[in-house]
């Protein structure tokens, strides 16, 4: 990858045609890392955080869902497609952090890794809406792709 795909010959911005494209299986994983203090981590239960606006975990899957499903919608030069499905997984890691791992795929002639990554990125936006109200020192520290399959190449981060 040499050259931004979005910008024509003239410099503009442009959506990328893939109308010649045949539809291939495309998959992408993306992560985000939420860095909380001490005394939200103390509040889980059960596997999720209880707080008076519901359950946290269970809250930022639909959300980050949600989000995946209107990528499109959100990031100007998105094609809008439909996903063939769209998990989230949410846990506390080895180092005491919030991760969130988004996979979504698709049968398609453009590839899925933005649904991925706006989905991982929405989970987490609602993870600290929902507990800011414990403590605003809350990090969303990362969101990456961890992989993606189909397309042109397939991607996975060492």
């Amino acid at each position: 990858m040499s050259d931004f795909t979005h910008i024509n010959e003239q410099g503009k911005a442009t959506m990328v045609d893939v109308g010649e494209k045949m539809p291939t299986k495309r998959t992408a994983t993306a992560r985000s890392i939420i860095s909380v203090p001490p005394l939200v981590l103390e509040k889980l239960t059960n596997g999720d955080i209880q707080t008076k606006k519901g359950a946290v975990f269970q809250t930022a899957i639909i959300a980050g869902i949600m989000g995946a499903k209107k990528t499109g919608e959100l990031i100007p030069l998105c094609h809008p497609i439909g996903m063939d499905n769209c998990n989230i997984d949410i846990c506390v890691n080895g180092n005491g952090e919030i991760e969130i791992l988004c996979a979504a795929s698709i049968t398609a002639k453009t590839g899925i890794e933005m649904e991925a990554l706006t989905g991982a990125s929405i989970a987490a936006l609602t993870i600290y809406d929902m507990c800011k109200a414990m403590s605003h020192d809350i990090i969303i520290k990362e969101t990456m792709l961890i992989e993606k399959t189909g397309g042109k190449s397939d991607f996975r981060r060492k």
